[in-house]
């Protein structure tokens, strides 16, 4: 039964709220700061259908539209570090050492380290770590795109890259992976001692670049530990490509190649392993085909054809 005058995002949200209330619920109250968490949860429920009918009764409000529009990216990021809150609550530690030996078995290597110990170049390790810093760039400029040309398809490019975002959250509480950066940067709660190859810093001509420096404090402020498999990176990134292929075609090129540069960087500079970007690849276009249905059966009702 549809909710009146909900759309795709807003079920996908408030379905995604409800999920992480259950699992809290289920965690018996080991959850850090439970019961602040549950209420947060409740509230934003409360608020989303508020804004979500508010919305529908003054469509003329600038404020209301803007919120209506973009309340799912001010998640984003509280979601995102919810998931470092919450990932080790019905997994004992970080899963890394399983991810390690698949490496090994897959690839009779660790490509995370081969990569960067080959390719130590400054113009090339600066510029992977300038397109791993475009994925943020790929969401937020295409993002801005749709919405300044056109704010149904802003609004079809938000719904299906949320409801994969919240996908791949409740997968990251489920099964945290810290990725690559266990080679060489301290990990809290997961000891490094016997992996094979640890430690392995980044070489001097890789770490005085200005890219790696601006991820390096990107990493270290605002990243929660345990998001990486699948690569979010590489599915959001294809979701992105998608959305610039179908409605902003003159940059779908240049965008392709920053994609396939991003794949590459994700393993070079050590934040994930090789099977974290295959993984991403699968997920992210099985979850791209899940969202469009999705959306084409909650989205917003075509428009009526003028009167003649």
């Amino acid at each position: 039964m549809k909710i009146r005058n909900y759309q795709f995002i807003d079920y996908a949200t408030q379905a995604y709220l409800v999920l992480i209330g259950l699992l809290l619920a289920a965690s018996a109250l080991q959850a850090p700061r439970y019961f602040v968490l549950s209420a947060a949860h409740a509230a934003a429920i409360v608020l989303v259908h508020r804004l979500v009918q508010a919305h529908a009764r003054y469509p003329r409000n600038r404020l209301l539209d803007l919120l209506r529009h973009f309340y799912p990216i001010l998640f984003f990021a509280l979601f995102y570090r919810e998931t470092g809150a919450l990932n080790r609550l019905f997994v004992h530690g970080y899963v890394d050492r399983f991810f390690i030996d698949l490496e090994a078995r897959l690839f009779g290597c660790q490509p995370a380290l081969l990569l960067m110990d080959r390719l130590r170049q400054v113009w090339l390790s600066e510029l992977l770590y300038l397109s791993y810093f475009g994925y943020y760039v790929m969401i937020a400029g295409v993002g801005l795109a749709l919405y300044l040309k056109d704010r149904r398809h802003f609004m079809h490019y938000v719904s299906v890259v949320s409801f994969m975002f919240y996908v791949y959250y409740i997968t990251f509480i489920l099964l945290p992976v810290v990725g690559a950066r266990v080679f060489h940067a301290p990990v809290p709660g997961f000891p490094q001692e016997g992996i094979a190859g640890f430690p392995a810093p980044p070489g001097d001509t890789v770490a005085h670049g200005p890219f790696f420096l601006i991820m390096q404090f990107i990493y270290a402020n605002f990243e929660a530990h345990g998001a990486a498999f699948p690569s979010s990176h590489v599915a959001v990134a294809l979701c992105t490509l998608y959305f610039s292929w179908r409605y902003l075609r003159p940059i779908r090129y240049v965008q392709a190649v920053a994609v396939v540069l991003l794949m590459i960087s994700t393993v070079y500079c050590r934040y994930h392993y090789a099977v974290d970007v295959y993984a991403g690849v699968a997920s992210g276009l099985l979850l791209l085909g899940i969202g469009e249905w999705l959306y084409r059966r909650l989205g917003p009702a075509p428009a009526s054809p003028a009167p003649a």
